[in-house]
């Protein structure tokens, strides 16, 4: 899976930036709390009037208007405790003080307010842009496809404003109809760059290219010029994989897999959700130096009789937690949906997930499901 490569090949910084972002916002309550420490001990002799009046400005600079409004708060009881306690009451240096306080904590206050609206209007104005560039990214998969009924669905993490790099296609050629369905490693310009030259390269490549291996190699190719391309951070050889999966649909009643390192498809037969799993794993695009052995791998072929829905997806949603920290259990859920066509079963997929992670999804989701259509329904 995508999370395996992930710790494999650099670790994620982001747990020390949030520990540095939590430290920061508790730095003036601790400042608060050192004032306390010495008012209250033979330490006292030291002028701490700049101390406290200097928390809620700190606070402004990490937090909102209610963080903001807490620390100036948590201060004022600072101030009035170690005025009483060292009966400093009726001096003009403790109503300067306090008066410093509460100009600053007003100040900061709004400053914080400012700043908070601000940083909406630009982050709304990110996310319309990110949408835009989603929506030409990825084509809505038609509802009727060759022999097939299909439907798909993007759902993006609600926890930022970047660009997933999930991407997915569906195509009818003469080979069949074949779909692809991955997932970039990172987010942002680099994997909307990573996705598109995917994406692209698939596009072309399945109209002339018969063995699917041969399209997923066209795929790989493409992804190693966009790496090279001018003004490419180089880390983005180490940070740019994308796990991928390219599924066939003859008319037959079988189906064409070639797996590189994506969350295997899931067939529904009779009501009994089961995993397509490849025989031979092979590594995500852009690592082929982990392959082992001189063959890239082969197609592995699967019944896909008439009735069958086949669901490719990305690790989204197998990932996907709820409070408890449990994974979303996937075969399950498409077991329990009774959507009658495509559109409705990925609808009733999706209303299950929200109910599991109560709304708040961590990562990007892309599903495509498709139906080879009843015999009885071609007639």
């Amino acid at each position: 899976m995508r999370s395996v490569f992930r710790s494999s090949v650099r670790p994620d910084a982001g747990g020390h930036h949030r520990v540095l972002w939590v430290l920061a916002q508790c730095l003036p309550f601790a400042i608060a709390v050192l004032v306390v420490v010495i008012e209250l001990t033979p330490l006292h002799v030291v002028y701490t009037g700049p101390l406290l009046t200097a928390t809620p400005a700190l606070a402004a600079v990490t937090m909102g208007p209610g963080g903001t409004m807490a620390a100036a708060g948590f201060a004022l009881v600072v101030s009035v405790i170690t005025a009483t306690y060292n009966q400093a009451w009726g001096t003009q240096q403790v109503y300067t003080n306090i008066l410093a306080l509460l100009l600053v904590s007003a100040a900061g206050i709004m400053t914080s307010r400012a700043a908070r609206t601000r940083s909406e209007i630009e982050l709304n104005q990110i996310r319309r842009i990110a949408v835009a560039a989603q929506e030409v990214l990825l084509r809505p998969v038609p509802a009727r496809i060759g022999p097939l009924r299909a439907s798909s669905m993007y759902l993006a993490a609600e926890t930022g404003a970047q660009i997933g790099g999930d991407l997915y296609e569906a195509v009818e050629t003469r080979y069949g109809v074949r779909l692809i369905v991955g997932d970039v490693r990172g987010k942002g310009l680099p994997a909307v760059r990573a996705a598109a030259a995917v994406l692209g390269a698939f596009r072309e490549a399945v109209h002339y290219q018969e063995d699917l291996v041969d399209v997923l190699d066209h795929c790989e190719a493409a992804l190693e010029r966009s790496r090279r391309s001018p003004g490419v951070d180089p880390d983005a050889r180490v940070e740019g994989f994308v796990t991928a999966l390219v599924v066939q649909v003859p008319r037959e009643s079988v189906i064409e897999v070639v797996n590189r390192g994506h969350p295997p498809p899931l067939v529904l037969h009779h009501g009994r959700a089961e995993a397509l799993m490849p025989a031979c794993p092979l590594p995500p695009l852009g690592l082929e130096e982990l392959m082992t052995h001189p063959s890239k791998g082969r197609a592995e072929s699967y019944p896909f009789n008439p009735g069958d829905r086949l669901l490719l997806h990305t690790d989204g949603v197998i990932e996907a937690r709820n409070s408890d920290n449990e994974f979303f259990v996937l075969p399950d859920a498409m077991e329990a949906v009774r959507g009658s066509t495509p559109e409705a079963f990925l609808e009733e997929l999706h209303q299950a997930l929200v109910r599991h992670t109560g709304g708040s999804l961590a990562d990007d989701v892309a599903m495509v499901i498709i139906e080879r259509a009843e015999e009885r329904a071609e007639r």
